[in-house]
C-alpha cells in the first residue's frame, strides 16, 4: 500500500453483505479510503430468491422486484448505521444497491485502474473450499487492486460457540 497517493486511487469500492466479513472489510476500506483522501463506495450486490429465472416466472415479478430492491437498500443502510452510526464514515460516500451476483458486480463497480477494491477473503479452515467465491472471482476478473482482507479473529470463536450451542456442549469455562 505504501505505493499509493492521495490522489491515485478515487474510490476504495467495498462489497458488503452483513457478514462478519465483509464488516471486517468495510471497517478496512474506511480507514483506506481516509487515507488515501478516496471516495468510499459500499456496495450490496441483492439477486431474487431463486436467482433470475424464478424471478422471471412470477407473474407479479416487477412487484417483487421492488420490494426486493426496498430490502436490499433496507439492509445495507442498516449494516452503514451499526458501522458508523449518525457521525459518518469521515470520508464521502457513495453507497450502492446492484442487482446481480456479488462477485461479477463488484468487478463491474471497481471498474476503473485507479479504484481499489477491497474484499472479505472468506473463511479459513475446510469450510473454504465452499466459501470466498466472490474474492476468487474478484482477484481474477479486477482491472484495479484487489485488498482481500481476512477474517477477524474473534469469527472462528464464534462459529466454535455456535457450534457449541447447535450440539448443546457445555461452554469450557477454566479459562474465563
Amino acid at each position: 500500500m505504501s505505493g499509493y497517493e492521495a490522489s491515485a486511487t478515487a474510490r476504495v469500492v467495498v462489497g458488503v453483505s452483513g457478514s462478519l466479513g465483509s464488516v471486517t472489510a468495510l471497517r478496512r476500506a474506511t480507514a483506506l479510503a481516509r487515507r488515501l483522501g478516496a471516495e468510499l463506495w459500499p456496495v450490496l450486490a441483492w439477486e431474487p430468491p431463486g436467482g433470475d429465472p424464478a424471478a422471471h416466472r412470477s407473474p407479479a415479478a416487477g412487484l417483487l422486484v421492488e420490494e426486493w430492491q426496498r430490502l436490499a437498500r433496507q439492509r445495507l443502510a442498516s449494516v452503514l448505521d451499526e458501522i458508523f452510526g449518525e457521525d459518518g464514515p469521515g470520508t464521502a460516500m457513495h453507497a450502492v444497491i446492484v442487482r446481480g451476483t456479488p462477485g461479477r458486480v463488484l468487478v463491474a463497480t471497481a471498474d476503473r485502474e485507479d479504484d481499489l477494491l477491497v474484499v472479505g477473503a472468506g473463511r479459513r479452515g475446510l469450510q473454504r473450499a465452499f466459501s470466498g467465491r466472490v474474492s476468487r472471482h474478484c482477484l481474477t476478473h479486477a482491472v484495479c487492486p484487489v485488498l482481500a482482507v481476512p477474517p477477524s479473529p474473534l469469527e472462528s470463536d464464534l462459529v466454535t460457540v455456535h457450534r457449541r450451542n447447535a450440539w448443546h456442549l457445555r461452554m469450557d469455562t477454566r479459562g474465563l
